[in-house]
């Protein structure tokens, strides 16, 4: 099982593209709260052509980052940084504690953010907080429930059953929180 394996630590980052950097800074900095901790420029000789890009990192609290790429030509941001289809089910979600939420609701209603651009979910396990980031990509801040680590040792108890009823056809909820 690979569960025995050691894991790895934490998200070192997690990178996309932008084609707007001053407002991906300003939304995840100046509106989100994460700090712009570094900026990459760089000229790379990458899958067979010379690539110019700028790399942000925004931090997170364990010192993990989200990072952006924009590319100083628009053919490699196309490459690169095809656009997704708007989904809800596309997107990153990170942990915050309350009061983390509520100051990032606050600066989101400041700066003019409303449905559909930002919309809450009580999921029961955990309340989430979503936003569609100036790249059109959906970013959640998820606040756990106050019981998160019992209601996580019951699911992981159950993970393998629960996947193995719901390929097997039975598709009710087991979500007994909401």
């Amino acid at each position: 099982m690979a569960t025995s394996a050691k894991r790895p630590s934490r998200l070192h980052h997690t990178a996309y593209v932008t084609r707007d950097l001053e407002a991906t800074r300003a939304f995840y900095e100046d509106v989100i709260g994460l700090p712009l901790v570094a900026t990459w420029c760089e000229i790379d000789e990458l899958f067979g052509a010379q690539r110019v890009y700028c790399h942000l990192f925004f931090e997170l609290g364990d010192g993990g980052a989200l990072a952006f790429f924009k590319f100083a030509n628009p053919e490699d941001e196309e490459l690169f940084g095809p656009r997704m289809p708007p989904s809800p089910f596309h997107h990153i979600a990170l942990n915050v504690d309350e009061e983390t939420q509520q100051g990032i609701e606050r600066r989101l209603q400041a700066a003019g953010y409303e449905e559909p651009q930002t919309f809450v979910l009580e999921h029961g396990y955990c309340r989430s907080v979503y936003v569609t980031d100036p790249n059109g990509m959906i970013v959640e801040f998820t606040l756990d429930h106050p019981d998160a680590a019992r209601i996580g040792e019951l699911r992981r108890r159950t993970a393998h059953s629960e996947l193995q009823r719901w390929l097997a056809g039975d598709h009710r909820s087991n979500n007994t929180y909401r």
